[in-house]
């Protein structure tokens, strides 16, 4: 697989409760294993909570910035998805995974958005999805997960509800239009 970051499209016929219909964007892939985070399914604690509970909170605080649930490791780590573009100020610690996506889990990037000073396009990522060397490569032999090149306008730009679709579309593939059989173990 391909080390560069990219777009995990959950295949139609994953039915993993947590994974099922997901994307997840791909933020490192080496001999060590896999980390991303699940980009389409949004979390019930919202940006103000978050940052009220880190005792970050102000009046200009963005309380419209997207929450996700990451994946299902570390749920207590936080992380902002966000174009370095038009950020105020980029930590040292981010990792640039595009020109329009970074990431970092740097304290003084809350702080900004805290102070309203968040970049125009970002999320929050709460934990994250972690394959171990060699788990997704083998998911992938099994059919479960289909790559799609990064897309920042999928990231930040389309609704959450339609990331799914819209990634497995820009393959020419339409999901209503998939008939998923189950396989015979033999």
């Amino acid at each position: 697989m391909d080390p560069r970051p990219s777009l995990l499209v959950a295949s139609p016929s994953l039915h993993c409760p947590f994974f099922g219909n997901t994307v997840v964007l791909l933020v490192d892939h080496d001999a060590d294993g896999t980390f991303g985070f699940v980009l389409n399914k949004p979390s019930p604690l919202g940006a103000r909570e978050i940052l009220g509970e880190l005792d970050l909170l102000s009046d200009g605080a963005d309380s419209n910035l997207p929450v996700m649930i990451g994946g299902p490791v570390s749920p207590e780590t936080g992380w902002v998805v966000f174009d370095p573009r038009d950020a105020p100020e980029i930590p040292g610690d981010t990792m640039h995974l595009t020109s329009e996506i970074a990431v970092t889990a740097s304290l003084s990037m809350l702080e900004s958005i805290a102070r309203g000073d968040a970049p125009r396009r970002a999320l929050l990522a709460l934990g994250y999805a972690g394959w171990a060397p060699g788990q997704l490569e083998t998911e992938m032999r099994e059919g479960s997960w289909i790559p799609v090149d990064v897309d920042a306008d999928i990231v930040f730009d389309t609704p959450v509800d339609e990331r799914w679709d819209v990634a497995l579309r820009g393959l020419g593939i339409d999901p209503r239009r998939l008939v998923v059989t189950a396989m015979a173990q033999a």
